[in-house]
């Protein structure tokens, strides 16, 4: 007959184990650089977990950059919090937006284009740790922006600098080039039942 304290020790030696394996995993991982990562999917969350890295840098004490894509100038509850800490972020949106309401392709591209360089910017400043390209990914997709050259540059990017890419259909020169990449997948979403976009959860 099995009693509480048997199962107690069981579960105790089981994980023993488990914290064993883990640790000799954990100490086994010395390398350290900067990561790209791409946050992709047709699921919510894209932008909103990359903002939450964000936050986890400015933590940390990082400068950081933000570059919006596609997105108009529209104010986000994250960017009007993310301006409380002053010159630690630079956050710039260059969108005009989405490319379903502009309509013209010469416009996005150019938007595009400014967004970019601005990016390049961000990435060429020593001072820049941590860089979140919001959207980019749209922008690819529609090839508004080279594809082999913005691997290129974010394949360069310095050793000590994170870039997080975010936006859905990344195309796979950028999964190949990504050290994370994480699929957002959608299960359930409340505009399927007429749920408009609330301040405080889409903005």
């Amino acid at each position: 007959m099995t009693t509480d304290q048997d199962e107690a020790a069981r579960h105790k030696a089981k994980m023993a184990n488990r914290k064993a394996i883990q640790d000799k995993e954990v100490a086994e991982k010395i390398a350290e650089k900067g990561l790209l990562v791409v946050h992709t999917g047709k699921g919510k969350g894209k932008s909103t977990a990359a903002f939450g890295l964000l936050l986890r840098a400015i933590g940390r004490g990082l400068r950081c950059g933000v570059v919006q894509f596609g997105k108009g100038a529209w104010q986000t509850g994250e960017r009007i919090a993310v301006e409380r800490f002053g010159e630690q972020v630079q956050w710039y949106t260059l969108g005009e937006g989405f490319t379903w309401e502009t309509q013209d392709r010469a416009r996005d591209v150019a938007a595009a284009e400014r967004a970019w360089a601005k990016a390049r910017e961000l990435m060429a400043d020593p001072a820049i740790r941590f860089i979140v390209l919001d959207e980019l990914n749209i922008s690819l997709r529609y090839d508004h922006l080279d594809i082999v050259n913005v691997v290129a540059a974010l394949k360069a990017r310095r050793t000590d600098q994170h870039i997080v890419v975010t936006g859905r259909n990344a195309k796979p020169e950028l999964l190949e080039a990504a050290d994370l990449v994480t699929e957002m997948t959608l299960v359930k979403h409340h505009f399927a039942a007429g749920i408009k976009a609330q301040e405080g959860i889409e903005f």
